[in-house]
């Protein structure tokens, strides 16, 4: 029993500890890749090509004196961070990076995702609770509604994978595409995911609730020094989430381009490691190559243009079966 425990721990941390220095170093990719679509050098000055520069940020956020709010529940916010930066770890449990190298292989894996990204919306919730600043407040609603909308428009895609597949693990979603993946068949709606990826995670340019022009930051606004440490990692993990939710949905996961020796010879967890970075590079590109949408655009956009195809789609992918006796 105690070598299971372990066993368990063992795989929990080789989740979380790779996902934290990601995180670090996505910040570090952030940057670099943000000041050389502006002709800017970036981090360059702690250690090699700057690539220590997180660890020096984080140390000074550690060191600084903490100064708490005097307007908000100091206990509220602190369970905030925890419950919003908590629910970011939690979704990777079912997350395989290879064949069989998953923390839960089960069969409510999709589900488990929806779960997770529907309850990290309260802690966002408890924030504005708790604060008296109108920014704040401002913030939250306009965070609650937007992830209710994109969450609306993005669980038809996920469905009409699960229709494909019929199961809701995804080991076999990744297994189903070993003729072809499923960003081919299903090109329309793996572009519809492709975009709301920044909407869901609240970036650029799909960002309002964080709008510094008229929100002053929303939400975060009163976090700082170590305060401010868990939302953003939160943040920038939920990206690294929704690039490996991408690419397990529609590139094939750990599946190789072609069925090469060059390709077979990589094992799957590095096929998978290459596809997420290329797919946080585009992420972070649309970020730098276009301005922010304002409110009312970015939610008339998703009720009104992305929301009515996805469910068109639906119809078009379940009905085929059912036309052509094909079964999905």
């Amino acid at each position: 029993m105690k070598l299971y425990i372990i066993g368990i721990l063992a795989k929990i941390l080789g989740i979380i500890i790779p996902l934290l220095l990601g995180v670090a170093f996505l910040v570090s990719a952030e940057c670099k890749v943000m000041a050389f679509t502006q002709r800017r050098k970036g981090f360059n000055v702690v250690g090699l090509f700057g690539l220590l520069q997180p660890l020096a940020d984080g140390l000074k956020l550690m060191i600084k004196e903490p100064i708490p709010s005097s307007s908000a529940n100091s206990f509220i916010s602190i369970m905030a961070l925890v419950i919003t930066f908590m629910l970011s770890l939690v979704a990777w449990a079912v997350i395989p990076f290879d064949y069989g190298m998953v923390l839960s292989d089960s069969n409510v894996g999709i589900p488990h995702l929806f779960a997770t990204s529907s309850l990290g919306v309260y802690g966002i919730i408890m924030v504005g609770r708790v604060s008296n600043l109108k920014h704040v407040s401002s913030g939250v609603l306009r965070f609650a509604a937007q992830m209710v909308l994109y969450e609306v428009s993005i669980g038809p895609i996920i469905i009409t994978v699960l229709i494909r597949v019929g199961s809701r693990n995804f080991s076999e979603i990744v297994m189903a595409q070993k003729q072809i993946w499923f960003g081919i068949p299903l090109f329309p709606v793996s572009i519809m995911f492709f975009i709301f990826r920044p909407a869901e995670t609240n970036r650029a340019p799909s960002d309002p609730p964080e709008a510094e022009a008229e929100s002053v930051a929303g939400y975060n606004v009163e976090y700082f020094l170590m305060g401010f440490a868990p939302p953003s990692s939160g943040e920038y993990a939920n990206m690294i989430l929704m690039s490996s939710l991408c690419t397990l949905l529609f590139l094939g996961g750990w599946l190789p381009i072609l069925d090469l020796p060059i390709f077979q010879g990589i094992s799957g967890s590095i096929r998978f490691s290459i596809k997420v970075p290329f797919l946080l590079f585009i992420y972070i590109w649309v970020c730098a190559a276009f301005s922010r949408y304002r409110y009312d655009q970015l939610m008339r956009l998703g009720w009104k243009v992305f929301s009515p195809p996805p469910l068109a789609w639906v119809v078009f992918v379940s009905g085929i079966p059912v036309a052509f006796d094909w079964p999905p």
